[in-house]
């Protein structure tokens, strides 16, 4: 859980510094800094992508997952969701909520392939380096986001200990279940998706990446599918 504690951490204080300083921070210097995130958030995501060990149950793994994951319009949902608790909250008034900042950011550091990947390495290998990483990027988004959206960004890293700490806690019950070429399947499809939220913050494209995630509970199914089946080997 330490990892997780650090994203809250790292959440909470960017946010109160974004909250603080916001009349001190432009909206060209933010946009700059949230691509420069996005580059790094790509070569973290290609990393990930080259330890894969196995083309062929990535793709399917990606094909089947994003079939699913677009039929069901996770994306969609996330949104509505978010647009159904900042009505509750903001009654009609111009300026902006503490719920919308609350909603904002805990979607985008809640729902996202590093804080699903990270929690599971953390988790099943013990291994805290995407969830660091990710903590210093999330510190800076949230600086960013408190800017413009307020202190109910300082909030979101209760949502943040909540669902981190409950993938964290169920990878590391599957631990004794998952093989390490599973978990190296499931990092590596899991890295593919990073490289589309990197791609995003830099603008560059518009990916529905909640809409791919389920593509990272059937990496682990199809390997064991692969092995299985003699006529793969």
């Amino acid at each position: 859980m330490l990892g997780v504690l650090v994203n809250v951490v790292g959440i909470v204080f960017g946010g109160l510094v974004g909250t603080i300083f916001k009349k001190n921070v432009s909206e060209k210097i933010s946009t700059a800094i949230l691509s420069a995130i996005g580059l790094c958030v790509t070569y973290i995501g290609i990393s990930g992508v080259l330890k894969g060990e196995n083309t062929l149950v990535e793709i399917v793994s990606m094909v089947i997952g994003t079939a699913i994951g677009t039929a069901i319009d996770i994306d969609d949902k996330i949104n509505r969701l978010g647009r159904f608790v900042e009505n509750k909250f903001n009654k009609g008034e111009k300026k902006v909520s503490l719920a919308e900042g609350f909603v904002s950011a805990s979607l985008l550091f809640c729902i996202g392939s590093m804080a699903v990947v990270g929690s599971l390495n953390a988790g099943i290998l013990h291994d805290y380096e995407m969830l660091y990483t990710k903590s210093l990027l999330d510190m800076v988004s949230a600086a960013m986001l408190a800017s413009s959206l307020g202190i109910g960004v300082v909030l979101s890293g209760a949502s943040i200990l909540l669902v981190e700490g409950s993938i964290t806690l169920l990878a590391t019950f599957l631990s004794n279940v998952l093989t390490d070429s599973a978990v190296t399947e499931m990092t590596c499809v899991g890295s593919l998706l990073i490289v589309a939220i990197g791609l995003n913050l830099t603008g560059i494209s518009k990916f529905k990446v909640a809409n791919y995630m389920p593509a990272i509970i059937f990496a682990p199914i199809l390997l064991w599918l692969y092995n299985l089946v003699p006529f793969f080997k």
